[in-house]
């Protein structure tokens, strides 16, 4: 099901066959990271997409599976080789149940906070623990509310796409609901696209708390998917987190 909290994105419905061409960046690292968590898995990605890391992921020998609201996306994801083979659960991550227990339990490209609530993010981390090994991590990169507001100011400001086009975007920021917006432009040899995604960001502090509330607790924190520390000049983080035993003997 799809709830009111994560409809469908507008850019997963109608811009599925072109998300890899501009939007899609270089998922090395967070593989890395992913595979070296994961050992033999298996592994669960919320909101798999068109499988920009699970797939190389599965390349790695990892059992992968996924759930995603879009059969726009997924149907990408089926063309790419071994696509076919990883199992895609349909439906709204926060909310839909999955077969199994998992070694490692992931969201990648701030896809987290597309769920647009805190109700709903909180339901997603409660759905992971349920789903999780009790040696297990769920691990979720984010934007800091920081770097948002300093990328909300910057106005209109071109952005690289993966196959070249040219893309702007123009981002706007509701701090009293929490809320990045993001607008892009893509010029094309058949005129402009527009594509819009709006996020409920939260700083580290309620991710944790949130976390907490789901029965995990903060494992590692890195300033990207490589391990390097978080810093000032940081963008985003990355997050993992475990089950927390004090809670579970409770």
């Amino acid at each position: 099901m799809v709830t009111a909290d994560a409809p469908v994105p507008a850019y997963a419905s109608g811009f599925a066959d072109h998300y890899d061409e501009w939007f899609a960046k270089p998922a090395d690292s967070a593989v890395r990271r992913l595979a070296e968590l994961a050992g033999a898995g298996p592994v669960l990605e919320l909101g798999i997409g068109t499988g920009r890391v699970a797939v190389p992921l599965r390349e790695r020998g990892v059992a992968v599976h996924g759930i995603d609201c879009s059969t726009e996306m997924v149907a990408n994801l089926r063309r790419k080789p071994g696509g076919r083979d990883i199992p895609v659960t349909m439906g709204d991550f926060a909310n839909v149940a999955v077969a199994g227990e998992f070694s490692v339990i992931y969201v990648a490209s701030g896809t987290f906070f597309e769920l647009t609530s805190q109700q709903a993010q909180l339901r997603c981390l409660n759905n992971a623990a349920r789903h999780l090994r009790p040696d297990g991590v769920v691990v979720l990169d984010a934007f800091l509310p920081e770097a948002l507001c300093q990328l909300a100011a910057t106005g209109e400001r071109a952005v690289r796409s993966a196959n070249g086009d040219p893309v702007s975007c123009t981002r706007t920021l509701d701090r009293a609901a929490q809320r990045y917006h993001s607008r892009y432009t893509v010029t094309t040899p058949e005129g402009n696209r527009h594509v819009d995604v709006t996020f409920r960001y939260a700083g580290m502090g309620e991710l944790d708390l949130m976390a907490r509330l789901a029965g995990l607790r903060l494992r590692d924190r890195w300033g990207d998917w490589a391990g390097g520390p978080v810093r000032d000049s940081s963008i985003y983080h990355v997050s993992c987190y475990e089950n927390d035993p004090e809670l579970a003997g409770g």
